[in-house]
């Protein structure tokens, strides 16, 4: 009904909300900002998959040694794939974890410790820096989705 429709657009009016609306769209543009570096590197070190990805460097035998690996090229999809293994958690829980009525600077201590983990993964992976640094970032925000998580079925428990 129309009625019901107001009310679940007036979320936007929710600070909690808000606050997981842009940490959320932060962590995601960061997650494809990881596909736009693994494009890079696949470009500038010449390294494909796809033979159909070789042909502006040739054709036959002479295109088939751009079908390789590089060292690089997988650095940035292994980070690739530890956000996608994160950070969709993050925004399904997240997202329960905001609508479970937490206080603010919870949810706002919750998200930017999520969000600050996760960049600096990033940083560790590509750089990379000296372990335990990047185990740290992941473990840090792991244990924040499942903090969340946490809080949320401790709120809704209904079975």
């Amino acid at each position: 009904t129309r009625g019901e429709m107001a009310k679940s657009t007036q979320l936007i009016d929710n600070e909690v909300f808000r606050a997981y609306a842009t940490y959320a769209a932060i962590v995601l543009l960061k997650m494809m900002l990881m596909s736009l570096i693994t494009a890079y590197f696949r470009i500038t070190r010449k390294a494909f998959v796809n033979p159909e990805d070789t042909e502006s460097f040739g054709k036959g035998e002479s295109a088939k040694k751009y079908l390789r690996t590089d060292p690089d090229v997988e650095r940035a999809r292994r980070g690739h794939l530890n956000d996608l293994e994160n950070i969709v958690p993050f925004v399904g829980i997240g997202l329960l974890y905001a609508l479970s009525s937490p206080e603010l600077s919870t949810a706002l201590l919750h998200f930017r410790i999520f969000t600050g983990a996760r960049i600096f993964h990033t940083f560790a992976y590509l750089m990379p820096l000296p372990q335990p640094s990047r185990g740290l970032s992941w473990a840090v925000g792991y244990s924040v989705t499942f903090s969340m998580a946490y809080r949320v079925l401790k709120t809704v428990w209904l079975l």
